[in-house]
């Protein structure tokens, strides 16, 4: 007689809300069943879709269950064993760093690798590799919110609230950011917000579901938001709405960042934005006369080659008004990918170190170094940043480990990236299933995933989470930490040492590489987090009897003195805007039935079904123009390549711009046509606006 597996508790693998969830194996063992935990307090038992699937992922039928090579006489890959997979990748990683140097060896990494493997990951690349080339897709995701945090106030965590704040504010600004959609579960504490008597007040140049909920609704041309907060600015400014109190007490630069937002006044900032003079009043309104206020931004202003300035903007008029630091107000990031936080703070990012260092400081450099057991000289200097890894690939970098990502679907111009995948002397992929990007690798891994492993990720919100090993992985799988450990084997002897398999033992050396650092994780242990009821630790954390901190900077900020820097920023064009050969707008988004590249959501039925393809949305005015109806196959095309969809045709979108989600390859893939342009800060891809012309298919 069987009897029922005990249910384990643990976290869902998409968004970073990270949903607290139960996974219960059934009695065969190879199915398991999942439910939301109403004890934690993010989720409160709510899953979206994709976490009620997020099972399906781990049949045999879907992932990958066995290592592959690929064949030189076929050029096909093939079934192989893991000591011959492993002795290949090693072989092609030697080849090229003693043919072309460490440098011309690169590592790819993921946001949603879990803490463990991200502080692994960067650890190979720097002392087994030796190279400076590593980054990870997260840049694609938030970095611009991060530098324009670590500019205003010393430190970047997604939120510095926790999520339970949002309700109790009196007004939360949502600036591109489709919460409905993207990150459902989380709908509710807007929901609740407005039951409280909160003003919800929506940026977003589409009318979303999100946009449904607002009280307002401000609709700017695509690449314009940063004009858009700076005449909000200016309008609080001239109505003499601005806490001077709070700036003299808490700030420091308002004189200069002053001046500037005066050149954005409110016709002007109209002409630019589109958005009417009435409701950019209106939107000053709500926000200033709120007790308590929260500016939150999201993809939409942030995926632009100004986006650590139009970031810059919103903190500028959050700090104008006395809101960051003090309760129940602020400005938070709302982080995407699933260990996003967390990925970017433990040294798989190109000019970090473990615990938010930097690597160019050589205090950080000596207290890692010492951990590692390794000379700080030794230690190779910042590299590339993801867009300009990839861009580089087949020319100064000719081999490529990649670990849980997908770029041939998710970097901007991807067909460029694809074909400089395709050019590397050697590639091999680390993934869960056979993803576009794997298909082209010379050898593919297949790697435990979420429920089938222990590690901690960092939500959106700081909080460091467990989760939790629910099942065994089929026979032919193995660990990422293991993956790293035969790899050190083979390439440095006697380092393999220094990269343990479990992932206790790599986070507690993680824990001593933080310590003292912007992201101290020094207090936080498996043990603690295994015991304080599954609700997780927030970082800062610097000793085992430290409470953790929910809410940053009530007493002062992480800057030398304590105070919130103003940056003065002013508004500037897109990279490429309309002309008459591309007269539209592109921006890119997500659907709530697909993640990411859809790499795994795509391989669950019931999702295909709520999502099964690509579209292309436009209003009425601009499909009549073009001779196109609903259903219609259109073409959208930039400078850099085209996608084709079927044309949805709506009237909650602007008639200057279209719309495409970014989760399909092949012919629909919109990143094919989407521009890499850089923010000259946090070198973010301008993946939220570019020129394009639509046509007809046929």
């Amino acid at each position: 007689m069987h009897t029922q597996p005990a249910p384990t508790p643990t976290h869902c693998p998409y968004c970073a809300l990270q949903c607290g969830m139960q996974l219960t194996p059934d009695a065969s063992g190879e199915g398991v069943a999942v439910t939301g935990r109403a004890d934690f307090p993010v989720n409160r038992g709510a899953l979206c879709g994709k976490g009620q699937s997020a099972a399906a992922v781990l049949s045999r039928g879907v992932r990958l269950t066995g290592p592959l090579v690929r064949d030189p006489a076929t050029g096909r890959l093939a079934p192989a064993t893991w000591e011959a997979a492993l002795d290949a990748i090693a072989g092609g990683l030697a080849r090229t760093r003693a043919v072309h140097g460490a440098d011309a060896c690169g590592v790819f990494g993921g946001g949603g690798l879990t803490n463990e493997k991200a502080y692994a990951l960067g650890k190979f690349a720097r002392i087994v590799l030796g190279t400076s080339q590593i980054d990870y897709n997260g840049r694609f995701c938030m970095s611009s919110a991060a530098a324009a945090g670590q500019r205003a106030f010393g430190l970047d965590r997604g939120l510095p609230f926790p999520l339970e704040d949002l309700p109790r504010t009196g007004c939360v600004i949502l600036v591109g950011s489709n919460l409905a959609e993207t990150m459902p579960p989380a709908l509710r504490y807007l929901t609740e917000l407005k039951a409280n008597g909160g003003k919800l007040i929506v940026v977003d140049p589409r009318r979303t579901r999100t946009a449904e909920q607002a009280d307002l609704h401000l609709a700017p041309r695509p690449g314009t938001d940063l004009a858009l907060a700076l005449g909000m600015l200016h309008l609080l400014v001239a109505e003499g709405r601005t806490d001077e109190a709070y700036i003299r007490e808490r700030t420091r630069g308002w004189a200069e960042a002053r001046a500037g937002v005066m050149a954005h006044w409110p016709e002007y900032v109209e002409r630019v934005t589109g958005v009417p003079v009435p409701q950019l009043r209106a939107a000053v309104g709500l926000f200033a006369d709120a007790e308590t206020a929260m500016v939150l931004t999201a993809r939409g202003p942030e995926q632009q080659s100004k986006g650590t300035d139009t970031v810059g903007a919103w903190i500028n008029l959050a700090l104008a008004t006395g809101r960051p630091g003090t309760p129940l107000s602020g400005y938070g990031c709302l982080t995407g990918q699933g260990n996003g936080q967390g990925g970017r703070e433990h040294g798989q990012k190109a000019d970090q170190l473990p615990g938010y260092r930097k690597l160019t400081d050589p205090a950080a450099r000596a207290h890692v170094a010492e951990v590692w057991g390794v000379d700080p000289a030794s230690l190779p200097g910042p590299g590339r940043s993801a867009y300009e890894l990839l861009d580089a690939l087949g020319g100064e970098i000719r081999s490529l480990l990649l670990m849980g990502s997908n770029p041939v679907v998710s970097a901007p111009r991807a067909a460029h990236v694809e074909e400089r995948l395709r050019s590397l002397d050697f590639l091999a992929v680390a993934d869960v299933v056979l993803s576009e990007t794997a298909e082209l690798a010379d050898v593919v891994l297949p790697v435990t995933q979420w429920a089938e492993e222990t590690g901690t990720v960092t939500s959106l919100e700081g909080r460091v989470l467990l989760r939790r090993r629910a099942i065994t992985a089929p026979p032919g799988v193995r660990s990422d930490l293991d993956v790293l450990h035969e790899l050190t084997a083979r390439l440095s002897p006697g380092l393999e040492k220094g990269f343990p398999v479990e992932p206790e033992e790599v986070f507690d050396e993680l824990r001593r590489a933080s310590a003292g650092g912007p992201a101290d994780y020094a207090g936080i242990s498996y043990e603690r987090l295994a015991a304080d009821g599954g609700e997780g630790v927030f970082w800062p954390c610097p000793a085992t009897d430290d409470p953790g901190t929910p809410r940053l900077f009530l007493d002062r900020f992480a800057t030398e003195d304590g105070r919130a820097r103003f940056v003065p920023v002013a508004h500037r064009a897109a990279a490429e805007e309309p002309d008459a050969e591309y007269p539209v707008y592109l921006t890119t988004g997500r659907v709530v039935a697909q993640y990411q590249s859809g790499a795994q959501t795509r391989r669950v039925d019931e999702l295909n079904k709520a999502a099964p393809g690509p579209f292309v949305e436009l209003h009425p005015r601009l499909a009549a123009r073009l001779g196109v109806v609903e259903g219609d196959e259109v073409a959208v095309v930039s400078r850099r390549g085209r996608a084709v969809a079927p044309a949805r045709v709506v009237g909650t979108i602007r008639v200057d711009t279209v719309f495409m989600p970014f989760h399909w390859g092949g012919a629909g893939r919109v990143n094919a046509v989407t521009n890499p342009a850089l923010d000259p800060v946090s070198r973010m891809p301008e993946f939220k606006v570019c020129a394009v012309r639509v046509e007809r298919v046929g």
